[in-house]
């Protein structure tokens, strides 16, 4: 009896021989090399001694110092598991000479064994048909005359070779010399022999082992066969028992060669007999293993034989009849059921099976009646290596029939939980699932030749990215206060809504026309709500999340039911929640329309700039304003910066055949009450308004975007309209000096039809008059509102709750100022020009902007100022400033001076053509000799081209949706592709909270996430942790109760850590990784000539290579790496010139 064994490996097959040795009462002594010495293998042996390095050749392939430490610790046998140096009769040798039992094989049996075309031809006595192939082959010459003789395709084989590693399918013979090489190579790093034999390729073919126990007495059983055809590689992916698809007398016919052989080579203890079944059912030989094989769960699992124990039975020298292995005979064997194991190894389906390596970041197994695991080194936290095998875990399901074993082991995959590497696992699904392997009909080339394996919904590891995404906001700002706050008081709806419950039903069934002359009937003053759109655009730099919409908007729906529109897109809104809330404006659209059934949806529209800063061609105009109305939007506020009604024309056209209500806008400036401005008079508004109701405009919308109308002024600019036009007039304005309660109750004197207002806590100052308070002002008069005080309350209470997670954004004016009527900077332009003003370090010159921008607008001559042309006022004002130019030095100093991209935009035309006309001095030196446009922007504009705009978009969104990617891609394609990119790295984020979304966590807050209905994170964020040498830090954090680590950029570390730079893809002149791994060699140096297809470099994975090749012919220029460096897939390993 043994008392203690040295396990001679690693991983799972190490875990597996040291839980027998235990449950026989038997010390078990491990090895390890340095890169494993946090293994669980080492933690679970009795013992354990490091025998050198991370190379295999360096520690688990060192016959010296594995006898050694056998030695020293008292070991009486070795139990070499598989691969390695399980079948080095050498090894075996060794073992003997030093007094220790080798648990295997004898070493004459395994040199009888390893002579390839002598065990072919005891077969071929036997009756049975043998694959044509040779000995060991001395040099790739002798390689190629013996391919010649035995005809292409062959296969390459390391004599010493296991679980599909120096192998190589070879179809022509120029492919002979390079694959010779590499198999030479793997069979050298993966069992320290790189002696390789050739066997003639047979296709289509199923490979079926049997297993055998054979003891000292020369009692042979076999214990059944296994269908191992599922391979990629040549290396197994999926094995199954019994193999039943395979006719009976064949499956006879092979139990019975095996066990002739084992007895004519004098063959003890486990071992596998290999064979190709052709589909006609015959069987050929290939070759006999001398050891246990990963696969021997499924016939431990149908047989309910320990071969493991078995093993080391035998070793002992106890019979196969032991009462702990149970078979006295063949009669004995006993087989129930069918079993299935699956490989999940660490590699990338989607990347021809690229090995994966790094950390894990969350692990959860599977289990239940008739699972088995066995892993090695997996666990969260867990450091996956490149320099072993991809394994990480094998999945063994038992059940009584070949269906349901495949839905359990379906089921069982499915419940490994992995983050942080990639896996098989979708790949593996696709396997189980599949009618062929159901129906037991797959060959060795199924997975080759059957492409629909490879279709698989990418792992959404959601958890991961949101983590992620917190990760980096706590590492970014680390020092950061980060409030917590209580949760919101929801206004909840007292009614169910339906469209019956508001105007949208009038517009939707009788169309605009009906609902200007419903306006036109109300005495009541009607109401416009912009609390979701200009009113936080104004006080909130645009950062307002439809998650927060959405969670007021049952309450608003039944409060806000009477008004005549919620104006709730369009403006800055939809860039913003691109390139800031990284959301989709069209879903916020789609979302808010399916709780807010009843209200009309409003929109601000651009006329030809849309929702951008530029005009845009026609055709993209009409297809945005198109899908705007599909998807909600049902009053449209269409403007031009400049009051200029060209670049209004296609979009108003394209509102009134989509069917929707158009209001035309006039932009006011100025102030007609003062005689000594005459550019913009009651006169030019008049005369605008009738254009804007003969072009048919359901309604005007009077758009003072500064807060410049005056109370008076209001009341004699709509009484005079409503005796010139015959349409309803809407007005807008900003309540910056406090006085647009009053400018309201006049205009309502005077019969103004509807005003926009903001609900009271994202109301006044540079937003819109509060509702709360113009309906108190109202209330019992003869235009009372017909609002319910009480109901709005609790709309304010909301956004009150609400407006304190964006205090990072709220830091425009604290109190109202009269200035604006001297500088007439509209709203939303005066909250953001202080943050962008003090951003270019001018803060301390923000008076000097002030009024430099009142400057710039009287040197224009005074023009319209709302975005885009607002904008470039700013950055005009901002400019000057900065080279303290003066209208009077700015021709003489701008010669030589690049003015900002808006200004050049406007004085080329490319905004339209201001009132005033543009000075032409001043035009000459920003426009440095191009010739302006006097037209309209969108005739000089190519059509956009939607072929060319899909064939852009798949590259990085092959899922896109049409037509709204297209539409948003050919407005901002930096910006959406950016949104894109985002998606994939942190997920879908939209429904976090804001004060997480912005500002991050706290120490030790916890979190309630959904992700989806019905799927809650919780996150509880513990603190950062050490920064790595890779330039990451360790976030740490509780998910669902268990400890997970998250490695984001410390922007801090930078200057410290290595920086891996990543080789261009589309760039053949840079070679990269293809894998991440170890570069095992690197075959040129700076000045060497190399071709399309020369072998660069060799990268080393899991003791895979991998052959890197020139893209292009050329020399070499520079070499980034040398061997032995470890590297990262994708990175730059050398350059070609």
């Amino acid at each position: 009896m043994f008392s203690k064994i040295l396990i001679a490996n690693r991983g799972e097959i190490a875990v597996r021989i040291i839980r027998a040795c235990k449950e026989m009462g038997i010390a078990t002594v491990a090895i390890y090399s340095q890169a494993d010495k946090e293994a669980l293998h080492v933690a679970l042996a009795d013992e354990s001694y490091c025998v050198g390095g991370a190379s295999p050749a360096d520690s688990y392939l060192n016959e010296e110092r594995v006898i050694a430490a056998a030695l020293v610790s008292g070991a009486q046998a070795i139990h070499p598991g598989y691969g390695f140096l399980s079948e080095n009769a050498h090894f075996a040798s060794l073992c003997r000479r030093n007094g220790l039992v080798f648990i295997g094989p004898t070493p004459e049996s395994m040199e009888a064994l390893s002579d390839k075309a002598g065990l072919k031809d005891i077969m071929k006595t036997k009756g049975l048909e043998v694959i044509p192939g040779t000995q060991a082959l001395p040099d790739v010459t002798a390689a190629l005359n013996a391919a010649a003789q035995i005809g292409y395709p062959v296969m390459l084989k390391a004599s010493a070779g296991g679980g599909g590693r120096g192998i190589r399918l070879v179809q022509t013979p120029q492919e002979l010399p390079q694959s010779y090489a590499m198999a030479v190579a793997e069979g050298e790093a993966s069992f320290g022999d790189g002696s390789v034999y050739m066997e003639k390729f047979v296709h289509p073919a199923r490979h079926i082992e049997v297993q055998v126990l054979a003891d000292e007495a020369g009692t042979v059983v076999c214990l059944g066969e296994r269908d191992c055809s599922v391979q990629r590689r040549h290396q197994k992916v999926v094995e199954y028992a019994p193999a039943f698809s395979v006719p009976q007398a064949s499956r006879q016919k092979i139990f019975d060669s095996a066990i002739r052989l084992c007895k004519q080579v004098g063959y003890r203890n486990a071992g596998t007999c290999e064979f190709l079944v052709d589909l006609d059912g015959n069987p050929y030989f290939i070759e006999m293993n001398p050891r246990i094989q990963v696969e021997h769960t499924v016939t431990e699992m149908v047989t309910s034989i320990d071969l493991v124990r078995a093993q080391i039975l035998i070793a002992e020298g106890q019979p196969i009849s032991h009462p702990e292995i149970g078979l006295g005979d063949q009669n004995n064997l006993k087989v129930n059921g069918y079993a299935i194991q699956c490989r999940v190894t660490t590699e990338d389906p989607a990347n021809n099976f690229a090995p994966d390596n790094g950390k894990i970041e969350a692990y959860r197994s599977g289990g239940g009646f008739g699972v088995r695991l066995d892993g090695g080194n997996v666990g969260t936290g867990s450091v996956i290596s490149p320099y072993y095998d991809s394994l990480l875990v094998k999945v063994t399901s038992w059940d009584c029939t070949f269906p349901a074993v495949c839905r359990k082991a379906t089921r069982a995959i499915n419940e490994e939980h992995v983050r942080g590497v990639k896996t098989n696992i979708p790949f593996v699904t696709n396997i189980l699932t599949h009618p062929t392997f159901i129906a037991g009909k797959c060959h060795t080339k199924f997975i080759d030749e059957t492409p629909e394996l490879f279709e698989f919904t990418e792992s959404r590891d959601r958890a991961t990215r949101v983590l992620k995404y917190i990760a980096n906001i706590q590492v970014n700002n680390p020092d950061a206060e980060r409030h917590q706050y209580d949760t919101p008081r929801f206004p909840k709806a007292q009614r169910e809504i339906s469209k019956q419950d508001g105007l949208k039903l009038l517009l939707d069934t009788d169309g605009p026309e009906a609902v200007k002359e419903w306006v036109l009937g109300q005495k009541k003053l009607l109401i416009t709500d912009t609390t979701m759109r200009d009113a936080h655009q104004s006080l909130l730099s645009t950062r307002l999340r439809t998650r927060d919409m959405l969670k007021g908007a049952d309450g608003t729906a039944d409060i806000l039911a009477d008004c005549f529109s919620l104006e709730m897109w369009g403006g800055a809104t939809f860039d913003t929640a691109y390139r800031f809330l990284h959301e989709s404006p069209w879903e916020r659209l789609e979302m808010l329309r399916e709780k807010i059934p009843n209200i009309p949806f409003q929109m601000l529209l651009r006329g030809s700039n849309l929702v951008g800063y530029a005009s845009y061609p026609d055709n993209l105009v009409r297809a945005f304003i198109a899908e705007s109305a599909r998807e909600g939007i049902d009053v449209f506020r269409v403007f031009d910066s400049l009051n200029w009604m060209p670049n209004m024309e296609t979009a108003m056209d394209e509102v009134l055949r989509q069917g929707k209500f158009l209001e035309g806008t006039v932009c006011y400036t100025g102030d007609i009450l003062d005689p000594t401005r005459d550019r913009y008079t009651l006169e030019y508004y008049v005369n605008f308004a009738k254009e804007l109701e003969r072009r048919g405009a359901h309604m005007l919308a009077i758009k003072d975007m500064s807060g410049l109308l005056k109370p008076y002024a209001a009341k004699k600019l709509v009484s005079t309209l409503k005796q010139e036009i015959g349409i309803p007039i809407h007005l807008h304005t900003h309540n910056t000096t406090d006085n647009q309660i009053a400018t309201y109750l006049m205009a309502a004197e005077a019969g103004v039809d509807v005003v926009d207002t903001a609900i009271g806590p994202l109301a006044n100052l540079t937003s819109q008059p509060s509702m709360n308070a113009v309906v108190e002002s109202l209330r019992g008069q003869e235009r009372d509102t017909g609002f319910d005080p009480q109901r709005l309350q609790e709309l304010a209470d909301y956004w009150a709750d609400v407006r304190l997670r964006y205090e990072s954004f709220d830091k425009g004016l604290k109190v109202p100022v009269t200035d604006i009527y001297r500088y007439e900077i509209p709203g939303g332009q005066y909250t953001n020009l202080q943050p962008q003003v003090e951003s270019l370090g001018l803060g301390h010159r923000f008076a000097e902007v002030k009024e430099m921008y009142r400057t710039v607008n009287l040197m224009l001559g005074d023009i319209i100022k709302v975005t885009p042309s607002s904008k470039m006022v700013g950055d005009l004002a901002i400019f000057m400033v900065q080279n303290d130019l003066t209208p009077e030095n700015i021709v003489e100093k701008g010669e030589h001076l690049a003015f900002p991209d808006s200004v050049v935009s406007y004085f080329k035309g490319m905004m339209g053509q201001p009132p005033c006309g543009f000075p032409k001095d001043l035009q000459r030196v920003v426009l440095k000799g191009e010739k302006p446009i006097t037209g309209r922007p969108g005739d000089l504009l190519p059509p956009t081209d939607w072929d060319q705009l899909r064939r852009e978009i798949v590259k990085f969104y092959p899922n896109y949706e049409e037509p709204r990617s297209l539409i948003s891609y050919a407005m901002y394609p930096k910006v959406y592709e950016e949104y894109v990119r985002h998606r994939k790295e942190y997920g879908y984020i939209m429904r976090m909270g804001s004060h997480v979304f912005f500002n991050g966590m706290a120490v030790g807050e916890m979190n309630k996430i959904n992700i989806e209905d019905g799927k809650t994170l919780m996150i509880k964020y513990i603190g950062l942790g050490d920064r790595n040498d890779d330039g990451t830090r360790n976030v740490q954090f509780e998910l669902n109760g268990m400890r997970r680590e998250v490695a984001v950029p410390d922007p801090t570390a930078a200057d410290k850590a290595k920086t891996v730079v990543m080789a261009d893809p589309n760039d053949k002149s840079q070679a990269g990784a293809s894998i991440p791994g170890m570069v095992s060699k690197v075959n040129v140096k700076p000045g060497d000539q190399v071709k399309v297809n020369d072998v660069l470099a060799v990268i080393e994975a899991m003791k895979m290579e991998t052959s890197v090749v020139a893209r292009m012919d050329g020399t070499i220029d520079e070499v980034f790496v040398k061997g032995g460096q470890s590297v990262k897939a994708g990175e730059l390993l050398l350059t070609i010139k």
